[in-house]
C-alpha cells in the first residue's frame, strides 16, 4: 500500500512540474514573440535546443536497439516531422503573436477532442452512443469544441480589472512587448472618435491569432494520431523523437533562411529573454518535460495524465494577470469552463470504456467456473446403458 502511494505522489508531482513547465513556455514564448521574435526562427532555435538534449540520452539508451533505419522510414519520418511538428509549431507561435497566453493555454484543452474527432473519423476509434461512457465521451467532445467557439468569437463584459487604463509595460523585460499582440483578453482605453480603423485591426488579429492557434491544434492533433503507427514501425521511442527535431530543426530553418532572408540580423542571439526563452523550451520542456509525460503515461496511463492539464491554464491565467496585466473578459472565462468541463466529461468516459474493455478481457481470460452436476443431468460421457438414475454423482 505504501509503495502504491509513494508511486502516486511521485506522478502527481511529475505532473504538477510538467503543467508548471508548460506555464512558463507559454508565457516566456509570449514575451519573445512581443518583443518581435520571428515564429520560425524560434522554432528553429527550439528544436536545435531540443535535438542536443535529447540526442546523448537516445544514443545511450537504445545503443543496443537494433532498429533499422531505411530510407523509406527515414522519408515517412520527413514527411510527419513537416505535416506535424514543423508546421504545428509555427502556426502555434505565429498565432501566439496576436493572441493572450492564457487563451492559448485554454484551447490547448481541445487536443483531446481533436483526437478523438480524428480517430473516429478514420475508424480507429469507436463510440458506443448507447451506453453512458458513448455519451459522455460525445458530450465532452462537443463542450470543448462550443468552448472554443466561445473564446474565439465573444468577448463579453469586462471582469478583470475594473479599469479599463491601458498598462504602461518596460520594452526589456518579461512585462513588455503589448504591441499589436494585445487581444480580446488585455486592457485596450476605449477609442476616440474617428479612430476605428485601429480597433478594427486588433478585431482582425484577433481573429486571425486564434484561426492559427486552432489550425496549431488541428496539425498537432494529426501528428499525435501519426505516431502510433509510426512507433510500431519504428520501435525505437526516443530515437523517433530525437529524429523529428532534427528534422525540424533543419526544416525551419530553411524556411526561417528564406522568410527572413532580408534581416540576417534576427538570428542573432545576445544574453536576453529570446536565449531564455528558446533555451528553456528546447531542453525544459522538450528534453525533459516530454520524458517526465510520458514516464507518467507508462505508470498511471494517459487519462491521469490528461487530468492535468486544466492546472496550466490555471497558473497561466494568474501569471499573465500578474506580469503582462492581461485583462480578464466573462467570454475568456465561460469558454475555459466550457472547455474544461468538456475535456473531464470526455475523460470519464474514456475512463469508464477502458474499466470496461478491461473487465472484459480478463472476464474472457478467466477458466469456466465448474458445474455441479445434478440429480436429473447426466453426464456427456455416461451411455444410455450405463445410466444409473437413483445413484448421486458427486465431485472428489
Amino acid at each position: 500500500m505504501g509503495k502504491g502511494s509513494s508511486s502516486s505522489r511521485r506522478a502527481i508531482g511529475a505532473m504538477v512540474i510538467i503543467q508548471m513547465s508548460c506555464t512558463g513556455m507559454t508565457l516566456l514564448s509570449k514575451s519573445a514573440m512581443s518583443r518581435g521574435f520571428k515564429p520560425s526562427i524560434f522554432v528553429a532555435y527550439r528544436q536545435a535546443f531540443a535535438s542536443l538534449t535529447l540526442a546523448p540520452f537516445a544514443l545511450y539508451f537504445e545503443r543496443q536497439n537494433p532498429t533499422p533505419l531505411s530510407l523509406k522510414m527515414l522519408c515517412k519520418i520527413s514527411v510527419v516531422s513537416l505535416c506535424g511538428v514543423n508546421l504545428s509549431l509555427n502556426l502555434f507561435y505565429a498565432g501566439l503573436s496576436y493572441v493572450s497566453a492564457t487563451f492559448v493555454t485554454a484551447v490547448t484543452n481541445t487536443i483531446p477532442a481533436l483526437v478523438f474527432l480524428f480517430a473516429l473519423s478514420l475508424r480507429l476509434e469507436r463510440v458506443a452512443i448507447s451506453k453512458s461512457d458513448g455519451k459522455a465521451k460525445v458530450a465532452g467532445c462537443t463542450l470543448s469544441l462550443i468552448g472554443a467557439m466561445v473564446l474565439t468569437l465573444y468577448k463579453g463584459p469586462l471582469l478583470y480589472p475594473l479599469t479599463t487604463s491601458t498598462p504602461t509595460t518596460t520594452k526589456g523585460g518579461i512585462m513588455g512587448g503589448q504591441n499589436r499582440s494585445s487581444n480580446i483578453i488585455s486592457a485596450a482605453p476605449a477609442p476616440p472618435a474617428g479612430t476605428t480603423t485601429t480597433s478594427s485591426s486588433k478585431e482582425e488579429d484577433w481573429i486571425r491569432g486564434s484561426l492559427l492557434i486552432l489550425a496549431a491544434n488541428v496539425t498537432w492533433s494529426l501528428w499525435l494520431i501519426m505516431q502510433g503507427p509510426m512507433m510500431k514501425q519504428y520501435p525505437a521511442k526516443l530515437r523517433l523523437v530525437t529524429l523529428q527535431c532534427c528534422i525540424c530543426c533543419v526544416m525551419s530553418t530553411a524556411w526561417g533562411a528564406f522568410v527572413e532572408r532580408e534581416d540576417l540580423s534576427s538570428w542573432k542571439l545576445g544574453w536576453d529573454l529570446n536565449l531564455l526563452s528558446v533555451a528553456y523550451c528546447g531542453i525544459g520542456v522538450t528534453g525533459i518535460s516530454y520524458w517526465l509525460q510520458a514516464w507518467v503515461v507508462e505508470k498511471k496511463g494517459p487519462v491521469f495524465a490528461s487530468m492535468f492539464t486544466p492546472l496550466a491554464l490555471l497558473l497561466t491565467a494568474f501569471f499573465s494577470a500578474l506580469f503582462f496585466k492581461d485583462t480578464l473578459y466573462s467570454g475568456c472565462v465561460l469558454g475555459a469552463a466550457l472547455l474544461v468541463i468538456g475535456l473531464y466529461g470526455f475523460l470519464w468516459g474514456k475512463k469508464r470504456e477502458e474499466k470496461d474493455q478491461n473487465n472484459a478481457v480478463n472476464k474472457s481470460n478467466d477458466p469456466p467456473p465448474k458445474q455441479e452436476l445434478d440429480d436429473n443431468v447426466r453426464p456427456a460421457s455416461i451411455g444410455p446403458e450405463l445410466e444409473k438414475p437413483q445413484t448421486r454423482c458427486c465431485a472428489i
